[in-house]
């Protein structure tokens, strides 16, 4: 029992840096109820030395019982717990940004008119929902871009839109914030979204192809699907209702 409740971990631990992977080895282990024999690996030699010893590439390295378990991930699936596979689709990018756009919607909206529930505040939660989603594009253009080609229409005949269409999410989102220029936000927002929704009705609906969204950006495993049309058809709807209800003043 005493040598399945105890492990002996290798992390580095120099002046110019300490293993984030190293820390969260012992702090999991910590929590699962082991006692830690924690060795700093603490001058390039010594990871050196160390690497060639166990026959190893990287640290840390745990040994539970006498056997090398390995790195961070291998102390998990060691332990039973998930371990993530980067190329696994998830949502959670897109619930996680909707939840919060909600969330800071609904709270200006009781700030200024003393209820969450407003029409102001579906106001705010689309366009505030255009902007971080722009931003997320906007942080690697170049791979939004290259994602986005895969399957707009627009930007497959003409590829500088891929580059154009964050800056105009973007900047249709900050205008409906504030309900200004409406005769620029409306038109932008109904062609951008007219367009994305056709295109990936289109890739996903007609021709059923399975390839990765970029709606929040380029490096996601966000599926192309229901969650993308989504995104395009609140642009849509967003500018009719501003349409009617603002005005292109």
């Amino acid at each position: 029992m005493s040598n399945q409740k105890k492990a002996v971990v290798y992390r580095m631990l120099t002046d110019d840096h300490t293993c984030p992977f190293g820390l969260k080895t012992v702090d999991l282990l910590h929590r699962e109820g082991y006692e830690i024999e924690d060795h700093h690996l603490t001058t390039q030699q010594q990871i050196d030395d160390f690497k060639a010893e166990h026959d190893v590439k990287t640290t840390p390295q745990t040994f539970i019982g006498g056997e090398r378990i390995g790195g961070y991930e291998a102390v998990r699936k060691h332990l039973g717990k998930p371990v993530k596979n980067p190329d696994a689709t998830s949502y959670r990018p897109v619930a996680v940004l909707f939840s919060l756009t909600a969330l800071t919607a609904a709270i200006l909206s009781f700030n200024v008119y003393g209820s969450p529930l407003t029409i102001q505040a579906g106001e705010w939660f689309i366009a505030l929902s255009m902007i971080v989603l722009a931003l997320l594009k906007l942080q690697d253009v170049e791979s939004f871009q290259t994602m986005f080609l895969n399957y707009d229409l627009l930007a497959k005949r003409w590829v500088p839109y891929g580059y154009v269409y964050p800056y105009a999410e973007g900047l249709a989102g900050l205008l409906m914030v504030g309900s200004i220029l409406n005769w620029i936000s409306i038109p932008v927002a109904l062609f951008i979204g007219t367009v994305g929704a056709v295109s990936v009705f289109k890739a996903v609906y007609i021709e059923k192809r399975e390839i990765k969204c970029a709606c929040v950006g380029g490096n996601s495993n966000v599926p192309l699907g229901f969650i993308s049309l989504t995104e395009n058809l609140m642009m849509v709807a967003m500018a009719i209702w501003m349409f009617f209800a603002h005005g292109l003043v």
